[in-house]
């Protein structure tokens, strides 16, 4: 079973992809750049970049009936590696032990001149 996942609470598709797609028990959250959903502008500053992209991605995990202890796997993709402690230290306040894998890259361009994009998979069990 295949469904698509989309909240009013996160930035929209700015193109042909959907937010999220829930997948038998599996959420598959599309990446998610610092835009804040209302404007759909970027947010200022590379630290409110990393918050806003979490925030963005609760936004989904919550319409989905998730939350941060469902997510298995983040590929993170940043234009400057020595942002990579930083978002370290917000994901530190953020996620609780277990902590899911995790892919982090540098990369020469992001959509909208983003600092950072984050993929997100999360599980949830049947009987949850």
């Amino acid at each position: 079973m295949k469904k698509i996942i989309s909240s009013s609470n996160a930035p929209s598709a700015i193109g042909t992809y959907s937010q999220a797609v829930l997948a038998d028990n599996f959420l598959f959250i599309s990446g998610q750049i610092p835009l804040e959903p209302e404007s759909m502008e970027l947010v200022d500053g590379i630290e409110n970049q990393i918050r806003q992209v979490f925030k963005n991605i609760l936004a989904i995990l919550e319409e989905a009936r998730m939350d941060f202890s469902n997510v298995i796997k983040l590929n993170v993709l940043l234009d400057d590696l020595e942002n990579f402690s930083l978002v370290n230290e917000i994901m530190s306040e953020i996620l609780t032990e277990p902590y899911p894998a995790r892919a982090a890259y540098e990369v020469s361009k992001l959509p909208k001149n983003s600092s950072i994009e984050i993929e997100t998979i999360a599980f949830k069990n049947s009987d949850d």
